[in-house]
């Protein structure tokens, strides 16, 4: 188990040191994961490496919202005297997401000519 932790970790501070060496818009955890992905398909055996701390992970994957919960309750006056403005932003962003994601959606539709049968 402590070996599958000590592959995602370097793949983590590999991606890490990538997105400082080189000045991209991608976090340095993204480019890990992507890293790990490409090589997990290239390597055998190295998904089933990192099988059971990613199982492990996953199933108390609730324990990490604990701080954001925490936090939530911590500022709850704050929250209580914007409420209305941060009600009309994630209604606004929800929908605007919404609208966004369908027009994608009808627009690759038509570039793969799928969207010509409807």
């Amino acid at each position: 188990m402590l070996r599958s932790f000590l592959v995602l970790v370097l793949f983590q501070f590999t991606g890490e040191a990538l997105a400082i060496f080189f000045p991209l818009p991608v976090p340095g955890p993204v480019l890990g994961l992507a890293l790990l992905a490409v090589l997990g398909a290239v390597v055998p055996g190295l998904l089933d490496e990192v099988a059971k701390a990613a199982d492990m992970l996953l199933a108390n994957l609730s324990l990490l919202f604990v701080p954001a919960g925490v936090g939530i309750l911590q500022h709850l006056d704050l929250l209580r005297a914007e409420i209305v403005p941060l009600v009309a932003v994630l209604v606004l962003s929800t929908g605007v997401t919404l609208a966004v994601t369908a027009l994608v959606f009808v627009g690759v539709s038509r570039l793969t000519g799928h969207g010509e049968e409807a």
